[in-house]
């Protein structure tokens, strides 16, 4: 649900930030910026100082003993490349206030302008509950404050040059605080609001233009209609967001913390409400309090510690730290049972599939050096691969036995780089990438075209169906949106120079059975494509391997927007040459493989980082997650045997030699991947993984050698 929730913002993030009549941005359009989670999840090996994890009516939450600075971070962390709070926003919180909490004002959190020479008074604190009497006169539902200038006045002293943004309770009263013209922070006070009655709560505060409205576990709202309307201005550049406190030991929330979060230009209202569960309506809480594990009885409000009381959790991944010390948890997918020694959990229990080695089964000579292979499974036939050979005389396709793959059929082809395999309905296609070379160069341009083939089940053959115009194609993928059907080439140079030219997308055309050109995008030495969904959302990543001068260029991932591909993000590679989306439990991940680096006349760098990217929902945006030192990579492929997860890469050479021996790395959870195997390869091309009849399998293609292997993954 949170998932999906957040990916219906996740176009509303494409939008150009709006400008003022200067240069000033302003902080609009964004995904919802979830405060809690981004302090939280900062270290995932251990909770911040400060913080405690506890639990209440089966439900956990987070209470603070200390305003620690990791509370605290700059806004320009989450708020990017904007310096005006937008005119309308939405808050959205989950809290759980004991009716022994103190008389006195407590922050939520707040969002405050930076240290310049700030004094604070002894009984500032003491000040600020008084006035907080005297501003709530007559402020219930949808009246008014009475005398405007009483109120200026009072408020001239409220937080005095420091709160941009804040929200904070005393007993049953939620302040709001927004600072406002010249200066002076404005403060609005819901009355009747019962917070300290022990109960879980979900406020939803919505902030427009000329009205403040709050509502309270989705029942009728209250609303405060300002004398005024709002500064549309309101500077943030410096500021700080605080969570459970404004920064200060004075007036730290004393209350459970389920769920923060900022929503900039838009109205949260229909996405949390109506609800099951509206006392915990959900639109984004962190992974670390989300799994409900224990159910108390509904009469049970006692807060329990997480740590003490529930001694078994249960769920699919689980951080050990100090704080979790003893703690045994149960994943019910491996069906494990596992132990917290305070930093790492220990096996007790453990009954799934699991890697022991791998073991080489079979070694397949081929007709020339191949770049690449692809499996798929024909209907009524059984696993076959087709291989790009070099070799201008023509590639392969194969057949799967027990014994291993045996040649099924030649197909013409001219030094191919890839195979790919679709279907449209019934029909099952096959499109290779043909380099253009041909055994005579100076027919390049007349050969520089790719061929799609089609199966006949007839002839039980694959046959010529159409040809389509490429430059030097380095990969083709498939993939179908809103019942359409396309195709994506990726074009690497024309000619010997030009590397910056447009790739093609081509969709299927029902009437002329054939593919027609839909979209046109500028790559530069494009080398490969990779398509993925998230959600309702279709993503397509290139990856961009050389410009004519440098390899340090931008790959590029779109996103499918009314009926084409626009620019999502730019991330920086380095002679880019394969994509590999894959995804871990609801954590989506892509890992590039880096060849080189090269610039001008200088020397190329083999031994560098291949990365890791894992898409940050709250940021809108693919983070790096891990670098792994590669050699000359060009291929990544993901695999999972039971619930352990994989990935194998292609190195091809390390500067001196083309035989290296390329690694397998298992999934660690929080350690990401770590190296369990070392396969030796020879100018290793391309990694498959298949399976046949409950076994598994990875075959490696060779770029310098004319042979393929095939390794048998041995499992208990």
């Amino acid at each position: 649900m949170t998932l999906l929730i957040f990916l219906h913002f996740l176009l509303l993030g494409l939008r150009v930030i709006d400008c003022t009549t200067d240069t000033w941005r302003r902080c609009t359009d964004m995904l919802p910026l979830d405060l809690l989670s981004f302090v939280l999840e900062r270290d995932t090996s251990k909770l911040v100082p400060g913080v405690n994890m506890k639990q209440a009516g089966g439900v956990r939450g987070v209470s603070f003993s200390s305003p620690h600075t990791s509370m605290s971070f700059p806004s320009s962390q989450l708020l990017v490349n904007c310096d005006l709070l937008p005119k309308q926003f939405s808050i959205v919180v989950t809290v759980k206030i004991s009716s022994t909490a103190p008389k006195r004002n407590e922050y939520i959190f707040s969002l405050t302008e930076p240290k310049k020479g700030e004094k604070t008074g002894v009984g500032e604190e003491e000040e600020d509950n008084n006035k907080g009497d005297i501003l709530e006169r007559g402020v219930s539902g949808k009246e008014q404050h009475g005398n405007r200038e009483e109120e200026r006045r009072v408020k001239s002293n409220e937080e005095p040059g420091r709160v941009i943004l804040g929200l904070r309770f005393s007993k049953n009263r939620l302040h709001f605080l927004l600072k406002g013209h010249r200066g002076v922070v404005d403060h609005w006070v819901f009355r009747g609001t019962r917070l300290d009655d022990n109960q879980w709560h979900t406020l939803l505060l919505v902030v427009g233009s000329h009205h403040v409205r709050l509502t309270m576990d989705c029942n009728s709202p209250l609303e405060i209609v300002p004398s005024g309307p709002f500064p549309p201005d309101l500077n943030i550049q410096g500021a700080r967001f605080h969570i459970g406190s404004r920064g200060r030991w004075k007036g730290l929330y004393s209350g459970l913390l389920r769920q923060l979060v900022l929503v900039p230009g838009l109205d949260a209202t229909h996405y949390i409400c109506p609800s099951s569960a509206p006392q915990l309506a959900v639109l984004s809480v962190p992974p670390l309090l989300s799994d409900l594990s224990v159910i108390e009885s509904e009469g049970d409000s006692h807060v329990t510690s997480y740590v003490t009381e529930e001694r078994v959790s249960v769920g699919t991944e689980r951080l050990c730290s100090k704080t979790l010390q003893g703690q045994m948890w149960f994943n019910p997918l491996s069906k494990g049972l596992y132990l917290c020694d305070g930093t790492v959990w220990i096996t007790v229990l453990e009954d799934h599939k699991r890697l022991d080695y791998v073991s080489e089964h079979q070694v397949l000579p081929t007709s020339s050096e191949t770049h690449d292979i692809e499996v798929f499974q024909l209907p009524g036939l059984g696993m076959m691969a087709a291989m790009a050979h070099r070799s201008a005389s023509g590639s392969a396709v194969y057949l799967w036995s027990n014994a291993g793959f045996q040649l099924y059929q030649n197909i013409s082809t001219h030094e191919a780089l890839a195979w790919r395999h679709f279907s449209i309905g019934r029909k099952v296609y096959l499109v290779v990438s043909n380099s253009g070379g041909g055994p005579d160069k100076r027919k390049q341009t007349e050969n520089d075209f790719s061929v799609i083939y089609k199966w006949s089940k007839r002839r039980k053959l694959f046959v010529r169906f159409q040809t389509l115009q490429t430059h030097c194609a380095r990969d083709w993928e498939a993939f179908q949106i809103n019942k359409q059907t396309y195709l994506a080439v990726a074009n690497h140079r024309q000619g010997d120079t030009n590397h910056t030219i447009d790739s093609v997308i081509y969709r299927w055309n029902r009437l002329t059975k054939s593919f027609e050109v839909h979209q046109m995008l500028r790559t530069s030495g494009a080398y490969d494509w990779e398509f993925f969904t998230v959600g309702p959302y279709h993503f397509l990543v290139v990856a961009n391997a050389f410009d004519g001068v440098t390899t340090s260029v931008d790959s590029v991932i779109y996103v499918w927007v009314n009926g084409s591909f626009q620019v999502f993000q730019t991330i920086k590679t380095f002679c880019a040459t394969d994509w590999e989306m894959f995804q871990i439990g609801s954590r989506v991940f892509l890992v590039v493989a880096n060849g080189h680096r090269l610039q001008g006349n200088g020397p190329s760098q083999y031994a560098i980082n291949s990365t890791i990217y894992e898409l940050d929902l709250i940021g809108q945006l693919f983070v790096r997650f891990q670098d792994i030192v590669t050699y000359s990579a060009v291929d990544w492929e993901f695999f999972s045997l039971g619930e352990e997860y994989f990935l194998v890469v292609a190195n091809s050479f390390n500067g001196e030699s083309y035989s290296l021996n390329s690694v397998l790395y298992r999934w660690q959870g929080y350690e990401g991947f770590v190296p369990v195997h070392w396969l030796p390869t020879i100018g290793c091309s391309d990694w498959e993984f298949f399976s046949s009849k409950g076994e598994s399998y990875l075959i490696y293609s060779s770029a310098k050698a004319p042979l393929a292997k095939i390794f048998k993954l041995k499992t208990y």
